[in-house]
């Protein structure tokens, strides 16, 4: 066969296959365009019946809803109906009330007019008569009310007075007779151990080698000693003892502590003293402070400023009659306290005017004024309760009692001061009058310390160096002698140990 033919022919069959094929798939294709459309039909007739049903049950909610809402609203209109008919009345009955309040203030009105017309007429009316009275008598009303009176007093002047007296004296009875029975009370309830306070400590050594040490060589050490403490060392041939002497408890407590140590420490020279007296002096505070904290705790009362409880704490070292001034407030404290519950008055009060009726002793050698002054002006700055001021300040009786606990205060004062023992008369007035020697030294110019020693029969002081020289020295002791020899009274003599030191001091490095 012609290759040309075959060709043509190889051709045409590729053409009928290539068109066979073409007409087969848009067949194929039709087909399932015809089937994914059926489905498709299918998807959309199912979606039409479910809105369908959702929008019937909405519709039939949303109508239910609606029912719902027009009957919540006809019943709150009907109780808005009610509610208005009833406002609606009362305000109806309101009004008429009103109405007759108005007419009942409009007679009331007019009958007190009336009152005042009658009580007017009255009144003159009871002057005319007074006036016709007086002249037909002759005496004024005042004198005729005198003259009554002195007339119904002349003739029952004796029952009168025999009444009277039978008052005061059943009354006077009955009135002690509580009393003590109050004061015992009280008194019973509490009751506290009272250390007298002594000029002197003793102090044992553990051997008699230490009584060399502490004077030092040529008397150093024990001059250092004295110049630093304000005490007097008696070192004398009791054995192994040391007597350390004050009338100021404060320094003698310094001394007893210093002292302690520097035996205990071994090392006593001037510079070791020096030390020494400074740490005591700051452990002796430490003590004043907690003595200070354990009085308002046992007293209960936690409410003062941590400064005056520090001022409270310095009486410890206090004394007023040779009894201790903060035992003799806490006592004070105690007693006014149980007075006042027993007779109904404020214990809280009573207690801590109690407690800070002697607080300007804590500095009264430092301040000018009685202690009584210096406490008040204390406690103001403190700014402690008016009250607790007008408690505390009549303890004396110097000013007028201002309340109910002023009169306990003072009572209790003069309860616990005059108990059997609780105060030396003489002690007092022997560390006065070496108080009194200090003052009068203090008062001159260009004194550094004064220490009034041997049992008031010497006084010793120590001038500024760059302030006074030896022949003012001089002069200011035959000065002070005077002074001493003209203000105060005392047995023998006194002898004025003025004493001018310059030290210096240089270190070699």
């Amino acid at each position: 066969m012609n290759p040309l033919i075959l060709s043509f022919l190889g051709t045409a069959f590729v053409i009928v296959g290539v068109f066979a094929g073409y007409y087969a798939r848009q067949t194929l294709a039709r087909r399932d365009h015809r089937t994914i459309e059926a489905k498709l039909q299918k998807k959309i007739q199912l979606t039409r019946e479910e809105a369908e049903s959702i929008l019937a049950s909405a519709k039939e909610k949303a109508s239910k809803v609606l029912e719902d809402t027009r009957k919540e609203i006809d019943v709150k209109r009907d109780e808005f109906l009610k509610t208005e008919k009833i406002l609606t009345e009362r305000e109806s009955l309101l009004g008429e009330k009103i109405t007759g309040f108005e007419r009942k203030e409009v007679d009331f009105n007019q009958k007190v007019e009336k009152l005042k017309e009658i009580k007017a007429n009255l009144e003159g009316a009871e002057q005319r008569v007074g006036a016709k009275l007086e002249k037909i008598a002759g005496l004024s009303k005042n004198e005729a009310k005198k003259e009554l009176f002195e007339k119904i007093e002349e003739d029952h002047q004796k029952d009168i007075l025999e009444r009277m007296k039978k008052l005061e004296t059943a009354g006077a009875e009955a009135y002690e007779k509580k009393s003590k029975e109050l004061l015992a009370t009280a008194i019973q309830r509490y009751s506290a151990h009272q250390a007298q306070e002594l000029s002197t400590t003793t102090i044992s050594l553990p051997s008699e080698e230490i009584k060399g040490r502490i004077i030092g060589k040529e008397g150093r050490n024990i001059r250092t000693f004295e110049k630093l403490t304000g005490v007097e060392l008696m070192v004398d041939d009791t054995p192994e003892t040391v007597i350390i002497s004050s009338f100021d408890p404060v320094r003698r407590q310094v001394a007893r502590l210093a002292l302690e140590k520097l035996i205990k420490d071994g090392r006593i020279q001037p510079a070791r003293i020096e030390d020494v007296v400074v740490w005591a002096e700051q452990e002796i505070n430490s003590q004043m402070k907690e003595a200070g904290e354990q009085a308002v705790y046992e007293m209960g009362i936690l409410d003062l400023d941590p400064k005056l409880v520090q001022l409270l704490g310095r009486l410890r070292f206090r004394t007023s009659y040779g009894q201790s001034v903060l035992l003799h407030s806490m006592e004070v404290g105690f007693l006014a306290g149980a007075l006042a519950a027993d007779l109904g008055g404020n214990v809280k009060v009573a207690k801590k005017a109690g407690l800070l009726h002697d607080i300007g002793k804590a500095v009264d050698h430092q301040v000018e004024g009685s202690h009584l002054e210096i406490g008040m002006k204390i406690l103001e700055k403190f700014h402690v309760e008016e009250d607790i001021i007008l408690a505390m300040r009549s303890h004396h009786e110097t000013y007028p009692y201002g309340n109910l606990e002023a009169v306990l205060v003072h009572a209790a004062d003069a309860i616990s001061g005059a108990r059997p023992g609780a105060r030396k008369d003489t002690a007092e007035n022997y560390l006065k009058r070496l108080g009194d020697l200090e003052a009068i030294a203090n008062s001159f110019s260009g004194v550094d310390k004064s220490y009034a020693i041997q049992a008031g029969r010497e006084i010793r002081i120590f001038v500024r160096p760059d302030e006074i020289d030896d022949y003012a020295a001089k002069k200011m002791a035959r000065e002070i002698a005077d002074r001493i020899q003209d203000e105060l009274k005392y047995p023998g003599e006194i002898k004025v140990n003025l004493i001018r030191e310059k030290k210096i001091i240089e270190y070699a490095r």
